[in-house]
């Protein structure tokens, strides 16, 4: 796909490999997806952009990414639930097929032999759609929400592209992370995770309030640019935002819980949003018996994010 200077991804920090450098070709992509067209506007100097802060038209813009480059015709979530950034999101991806790479003769194993588990899938099954189209591996989502599920099964099964490479499994015990999921014959090569980051819906609603405020102030209304942090306005439930205890909890939560799957899973991942709770979890990784502990530096633009992978096998 050419890129024309239109409106702005991230700076050149996306992975090599991810389909997302550079500026989106509004154009081309109301070309292929219509349905964005409603949402485009012209800035003063001739570019093409659309309103981050309008949860429809991060939508809109979403589903013509997911078709023009991930073959995806039919993508639609429920009102409220997260609309999540796609090249951050294909970042992670890109990185855990990396690390795959390295146990493989620097070439990273494609296809359906490659099993991957997304824990928290949310409805929106973006992972495994990026994944799957990406790659070629199965995955299976989970999430605690069964509107998430029906969702996310909805999409697998609305393309046929999705079919043979996604499974979807209601998590019912909602206390666990692999416990029920993760069967006795079961094998991943990957397993990973977009934790909740925040302890209480009171702390994520404070957080959405003071980003909407600053989006306003970000705005440049003589040259109708929109800051970077317009990009985080994605809504989201209770499940896919904040639990007791945040995302710390959460990591350690995986972390003990990864334990009874050592012998079931190659690499264990999840994304870390706070760089204090890197040096947290190491801790406790060490103090469990994982035998390889890698951290992965991600950057869209100006935010900064990890991926913390580790292995019981050596």
């Amino acid at each position: 796909m050419t890129r024309s200077k239109k409106t702005s991804v991230s700076e050149s920090s996306l992975h090599p490999r991810n389909l997302h450098h550079g500026r989106y070709d509004l154009v081309l992509l109301c070309q292929h997806t219509p349905e964005l067209k409603p949402f485009v506007t012209e800035k003063v100097n001739g570019d093409k952009t659309i309103n981050f802060s309008d949860h429809n038209a991060v939508i809109a813009l979403n589903q013509a990414l997911l078709a023009f480059y991930y073959k995806v015709k039919l993508w639609r979530i429920p009102p409220g639930y997260l609309c999540p950034p796609i090249p951050g999101r294909a970042d992670y991806i890109h990185y855990l097929a990396d690390l795959l790479a390295k146990s493989n003769e620097g070439i990273i194993p494609v296809g359906k032999q490659v099993k991957v588990l997304d824990i928290g899938c949310g409805a929106n099954c973006i992972y495994p759609i990026i994944g799957s189209q990406a790659y070629g591996w199965q995955f299976v989502g989970t999430d605690v929400d069964t509107i998430s599920i029906k969702c996310a099964q909805n999409i697998v099964q609305s393309n046929s592209c999705l079919k043979k490479h996604i499974k979807l499994v209601q998590q019912k015990e909602s206390g666990s992370i692999f416990k029920g999921v993760i069967g006795d014959n079961d094998f991943y090569d990957l397993t990973m995770c977009n934790p909740p980051f925040y302890a209480s819906m009171d702390e994520a609603l404070i957080s959405n309030q003071r980003k909407q405020k600053n989006l306003r102030i970000n705005t440049n209304k003589r040259s109708g640019r929109f800051n970077k942090v317009a990009e985080r306005n994605f809504g989201g439930q209770k499940a896919e935002l904040w639990c007791e205890g945040g995302e710390i909890q959460f990591l350690k939560s995986i972390v003990t819980e990864s334990v009874l799957y050592s012998n079931q899973v190659t690499w264990f991942s999840s994304l870390v949003s706070k760089k204090d709770n890197v040096a947290i979890i190491k801790k406790q990784l060490n103090g469990v018996g994982a035998k390889k502990i890698e951290v992965i530096n991600m950057r869209q633009g100006v935010k900064v994010s990890r991926v913390i992978a580790w292995s019981f096998f050596t």
